[in-house]
C-alpha cells in the first residue's frame, strides 16, 4: 500500500521539487544579477546530511527558503485531513529537523537565513545581500 490516499496525490507529491523551486530561483536570479556567487543545494557541514538551498561558504552563510507546507509556516501551513495520521507526524519531523539543522550549523560557526516561500523574492534577495555585506 502507498503512503498517498490516492494516485492522484501520489503523483502531486511526487511532482514537488527538492531544489530549483520557483521562490528559489527567483531569489538565486536577483542575487546573481547584484553580483554575487554563491553554492546551490550545498552541504554547509560534511557531517550534516542535509543541504542549505543557498550557500556562502567563504562567508559561513547557509540560506534556507522553506515551503509553507513542509515546514509548517504559522501564516500558511496546512494539516492534511487525508492520512492525517501518517502527513501529521511527517510535518512536525520536518519542523524539529531544521531547528536541529540550525542549531548544528550555528554551533560549527554558520549564520542560518531562513525564510518562507511566500516571502517577496526581492525582499529576501536584499536581506541576503545586508548579511553578505555586513559579513564581510
Amino acid at each position: 500500500m502507498s503512503w498517498a490516499t490516492s494516485e492522484g496525490t501520489r503523483r502531486s507529491m511526487l511532482g514537488n521539487r527538492a531544489r530549483d523551486t520557483k521562490p528559489e530561483l527567483a531569489v538565486r536570479r536577483l542575487l546573481h544579477a547584484h553580483g554575487y556567487r554563491y553554492r546551490v543545494n550545498f552541504r554547509p557541514s560534511a557531517g550534516l546530511r542535509r543541504t542549505a538551498d543557498i550557500v556562502f561558504t567563504r562567508r559561513r552563510i547557509a540560506v534556507f527558503i522553506d515551503g509553507c507546507f513542509w515546514h509548517g509556516c504559522p501564516l500558511h501551513g496546512t494539516s492534511p485531513r487525508a492520512n492525517a495520521a501518517y502527513w501529521g507526524p511527517k510535518l512536525a519531523r520536518n519542523m524539529e529537523r531544521d531547528l536541529e539543522t540550525t542549531a548544528v550549523l550555528e554551533a560549527q560557526g554558520w549564520l542560518v537565513l531562513r525564510f518562507w516561500e511566500h516571502e517577496p523574492p526581492a525582499s529576501v534577495a536584499a536581506a541576503v545581500e545586508a548579511t553578505v555585506a555586513g559579513a564581510g
